[in-house]
């Protein structure tokens, strides 16, 4: 939490409320035959599609047994990975979108990687384990940790050695928990009002997970904004 004095909360929030960036794209995925392999789904709501008007955003609960996204009306097929209150929405910046279309040489829609946000102006990456954003109409978000690619996200792109290629560069995005239910659209602000008092990043934790795994041990400093997954990451190297 924000230390010191009430006035110097008051003043480091007040300067927090300033920094905000805004949404691009709303996605939503419908169900879609894909074929990964076995031991995967054969359907899949990866590929999200840009919505008109508001959608709203809620909890799902529990990743087994709960709604599965936190956006109405999209479509997880892999539960057993995905979805749940820690995964409950998946934020992409724009800008990666467009580092990722000029290293491709192709065009990357909103969407494309599976994101329920596309942003612009902040870099999700950065975004710090358990900063708030308050976001749309109502609608409140905790990040809680990065994307691990997985065999569907190359399969669906259609990119030789995806996962590889993906993890190398450390720009994940970020999972987000929804704190307040709400409804969001293209064009609504995203305002960070928190930010923890800790180093933690996105792309830290990411890399921690997958190509600096001597990063693990910092992870303990992010306590207690760590997800169920970053815990048991932390508690398999102690």
């Amino acid at each position: 939490m924000i230390g010191g004095t009430p006035a110097d909360r008051a003043g480091a929030l007040s300067i927090l409320a300033r920094v905000t960036a805004s949404i691009v794209s709303v996605n939503i995925g419908r169900s879609r035959p894909l074929d990964v392999g076995r031991n995967y789904p054969d359907t899949s709501g990866i590929g999200k599609e840009p919505q008109v008007g508001a959608v709203g955003i809620r909890p799902p609960g529990p990743r087994r047994g709960g709604l599965g996204s936190g956006l109405v009306g999209d479509f997880i097929g892999d539960s057993r990975h995905h979805g749940g209150d820690e995964q409950a929405v998946y934020a992409v910046g724009q800008e990666d979108l467009d580092h990722w279309s000029r290293h491709l040489d192709r065009e990357l829609t909103p969407g494309m990687f599976g994101e329920n946000l596309t942003t612009a102006g902040i870099d999700v990456n950065e975004a710090l384990l358990g900063e708030w954003w308050r976001v749309g109409d109502g609608a409140e978000l905790v990040v809680t940790g990065p994307r691990i690619p997985c065999r569907t996200f190359q399969v669906w792109l259609g990119v030789r050695g995806w996962v590889k290629t993906y993890t190398a560069a450390g720009r994940p995005g970020a999972y987000l928990r929804v704190a307040a239910a709400g409804q969001v659209r293209a064009g609504d602000a995203i305002t960070v009002v928190h930010r923890p008092d800790h180093d933690v990043t996105v792309a830290m934790a990411f890399r921690a997970m997958t190509t600096e795994r001597e990063l693990i041990p910092h992870l303990a400093t992010a306590e207690p904004h760590l997800s169920e997954e970053l815990r048991g990451v932390l508690a398999k190297a102690g």
